[in-house]
């Protein structure tokens, strides 16, 4: 897979989980405003979320191929 390609998938597993937990207003494709003037609490709080659902995502997709061959 390309770089490109991991990007976009990437970009739609980020909207996804933004979605999921109804943060997509804090997700840059739909927020491109400068960031650098904020307190880092403040980005923490609004990006963290998502950030932190992305993974939890890709844990749970890891742990059912992992279940598929009974490692689990």
């Amino acid at each position: 897979m390309s770089d490109s390609e991991t990007r976009k998938k990437l970009n739609g597993l980020k909207m996804e989980a933004a979605a999921e937990i109804g943060m997509t207003q804090y997700v840059k494709e739909n927020n491109d405003h400068y960031k650098g003037d904020e307190p880092s609490k403040l980005n923490g709080a609004q990006g963290g979320p998502v950030g932190g659902r992305m993974v939890k995502k890709i844990i749970e997709a890891e742990e059912e191929k992992l279940d598929g061959r009974g490692l689990y």
